[in-house]
Parts: structure tokens; C-alpha cells; sequence
């Protein structure tokens, strides 16, 4: 049922097209989390360098604007509430998807954008947005809720790296365009997040008063984005604990402010009291103290990726994600990803196990020798 309204969603969008035009003015789409909006981050520079005259504007939800806002290779950022993504209310029930896709395509159509890139393989949404905004040229992939809405639909494989399936489709906008872009490999185009001097003039401030001279930071994050994805919190304890052993290591617990309780927890757990952020950063403020750590420890989460974009070594615990869509978009002998291997993961649920099992097995079997293992070889570099 849902297939059928999307093309017929698309059939009326086809009424209100404009007439092609030379690529002057491209729109960008990214609805997702600020870890997604991230590795986003080489395909906007490969759209600037493929474009370089034309007028970019991203779209991105408010959860995520921080990560694109102060980016080199965007004219203009819009906010919008991508249903879906955000928890916010609203009138309409369950009609409210609906009712937003028309009041936003109604905006966009005024911006005259001649081409529209979506980046995200498997959003309908978006997709039937830039369509009923009237964009004439359309590039995503050709997922079947997404493909009656494009114009340009490129090959869909669900188990692509999804920096990489961002830059196929800037290849195929500059390709249309008449220019080209380099080969997207990390080393062309890596992760891209600058914090602000204010940001650093914090960091520098925030180590000179917690760090002895010659002491190596070692951040763990221990906060997940779901429950499947958690490693047990005494687990993440006994890491801290070894880790501030070896001797000139300091260890910083990070997260937002829902993870400072769990922060408390591991923190309360070690016989070696950690430092701890959690709570008391802004992303730009975390990315900061981030490129001053020799190493950082995490799950499959967007700090983690902020840690990839700031050069710093780290290590991914990885259980009901897909390292090989979702995983470090760098250096791999520098951010290294650790799996227990079970034959269920990735299974891409993140809020209950599917075979039940609490903690998820697939984290939970994920030894501490081994994470140890990776940290020592990281910090030897």
C-alpha cells in the first residue's frame, strides 16, 4: 500500500517538474544522526571540488546541524524536522509525515535548486520531497522507495559503505555536470569537522588544568545510541582501570548529557577515579579535547567518528551494527574495529537482541584482553 501512494506521490511531482538547467544552485540531503551527518562530511568536499562555482546548500535535522553548520563547502544550511528522526509532536498524527513533506517541498521550490542529492540510500522521504519541490535533477539510489522519485538512480547495495555511497552520488551530479571528481577513498577525502577556536582555546585550557606534563590522554566512551549497541558498563570499568595502570595515561570518560548517569556508573566502578566530561561538552568542545587524546575507546557511535575526523587513533566495539557500512571512514591500522563474530551480526536491531539475550551476546562477548590488546598496539604507534 505504502509503495503504490509513493508513486503515485511521484507521478504528481512528475506535473510539477522544471525544465532542466546548467547545475548552478544543488541541494544536499541528510536526515540522519550526527555521527551519519559526519561521514556526509567527504562528500560535500568532493561536491565543491566537482562544483566549484555552483551555490551548495545542505539540509540537515536540527540534532545534526552542529556538524555541517561551519563547513567550508556549504553556502547555506536549512533545518528541517525529518520525520522519522526527530521526537518532536506535531499536528496530524499520523498524517504529519505527509503534511510536512508538502509544507517543506511548497519552501524548497522557491530556493529554484536545479539539482537535489540524496544521501541517504533507503529515505523515501526525502526523496519525495525533492520531487514535489520541483528539482529537476534527482541523484540518490535506486532503493524501491526511493527510485520513482529520482531522475538519476544508481545502483542500491544495503551493505555499501555509506561515505562511499555519498560520494557515488556526488561522482554521478559531477558527472552530469560535465566535470569529474577524484577516485572516494578515505586518503582523497576524510572526515571533515573543524572546532571552533573558542572550542580548542577551551581544550587547551581543560588539559592544562587536568593533565601532569608529559600525560597521555585516553578517552572512553561508553554511551551507546541503543541499548544491543552497550557494552556492560563494568566491562568499560575494568578497561579504565587497566588503562590508567600502564603509567603517564590519563583516562577522561566522555558523553552527552542522558549519558552522564551511565558515566557516574563506570566511574563509580574503578579503583581509579577517571576524569570525566560527560555532560559538561558541546560537540565542538568534545571534538577538541578528542584531537588532544592519544587514543579513544567506544562503540558504534558518533563520537567515535568525531575522534576518526580529528586524526586521533581509535578503537570501535561493534556488535548488532555493520562495520562495513557503518564503521571508522579512515586510516583501518588506526581506528581499529573489534567484533565477537557470532553468525547473528549484524543484525541492525538496536533496541532488543532478537534472540533475547541481555546484554546482547554479540557485545557482550567482545573480551576485555582483546580491547586491551588494540589499545596497547594503538598507543606503541
Amino acid at each position: 500500500m505504502k509503495l503504490l501512494l509513493l508513486r503515485i506521490l511521484a507521478a504528481l511531482a512528475k506535473l510539477g517538474a522544471r525544465q532542466r538547467s546548467p547545475i548552478r544552485r544543488v541541494l544536499v540531503i541528510k536526515p540522519d544522526a550526527l555521527g551519519d551527518a559526519l561521514l556526509a562530511t567527504p562528500a560535500l568536499r568532493a561536491l565543491r571540488q566537482g562544483l566549484p562555482d555552483a551555490r551548495i546548500a545542505g539540509a540537515v535535522g536540527p540534532w545534526s546541524r552542529v556538524i555541517w553548520a561551519g563547513s567550508p563547502d556549504l553556502d547555506l544550511l536549512h533545518d528541517l524536522p525529518f520525520p522519522g528522526f526527530s521526537r518532536a509532536g506535531g499536528p496530524g498524527g499520523a498524517l504529519r509525515p505527509y503534511w510536512l513533506l508538502l509544507r517543506y517541498a511548497a519552501l524548497l521550490r522557491r530556493q529554484g535548486y536545479d539539482a537535489a542529492l540524496l544521501l541517504r540510500d533507503d529515505h523515501w522521504w526525502g526523496a519525495a520531497l525533492i520531487a514535489l519541490a520541483g528539482i529537476p535533477r534527482r541523484v540518490g539510489h535506486a532503493h524501491p522507495l526511493c527510485a520513482p522519485f529520482l531522475t538519476d538512480a544508481l545502483p542500491y547495495d544495503p551493505a555499501e559503505h555509506v561515505s562511499r555511497q555519498s560520494l557515488a552520488v556526488v561522482e554521478k551530479i559531477a558527472a552530469l555536470h560535465a566535470g569529474s571528481v577524484a577516485s572516494s577513498v578515505q586518503s582523497s577525502y576524510p572526515l571533515r569537522f573543524a572546532p571552533s577556536p573558542a572550542d580548542q582555546a577551551w581544550a587547551d585550557r581543560w588539559a592544562a588544568a587536568h593533565l601532569a606534563p608529559g600525560e597521555r590522554l585516553v578517552a572512553i566512551h561508553p554511551g551507546a545510541s541503543g541499548p544491543t549497541k552497550a557494552w556492560p558498563p563494568e566491562r568499560w570499568a575494568s578497561l579504565g582501570d587497566a588503562l590508567a595502570g600502564r603509567g603517564g595515561l590519563r583516562v577522561v570518560l566522555t558523553g552527552g548529557p542522558a549519558e552522564a548517569p551511565l558515566a557516574a556508573q563506570v566511574a563509580a566502578l574503578m579503583r581509579r577515579p577517571p576524569l570525566s566530561v560527560a555532560g559538561a561538552t558541546g560537540v565542538g568542545q568534545l571534538a577538541a579535547l578528542l584531537g588532544r587524546a592519544a587514543l579513544i575507546i567506544g562503540g558504534d557511535t558518533g563520537p567515535l567518528h568525531i575522534a576518526v575526523s580529528q586524526g586521533r587513533p581509535s578503537v570501535h566495539l561493534f556488535g548488532p551494527s555493520d562495520p562495513g557500512r557503518f564503521g571508522p571512514w579512515g586510516d583501518p591500522a588506526r581506528n581499529l574495529v573489534l567484533r565477537a563474530g557470532l553468525p547473528c551480526s549484524p543484525c541492525s536491531s538496536f533496541d532488543v537482541c532478537p534472540r533475547h539475550t541481555d546484554p546482547a551476546e554479540c557485545m557482550d562477548r567482545i573480551p576485555l584482553a582483546q580491547v586491551l590488546r588494540a589499545a596497547d598496539s594503538l598507543l606503541d604507534i
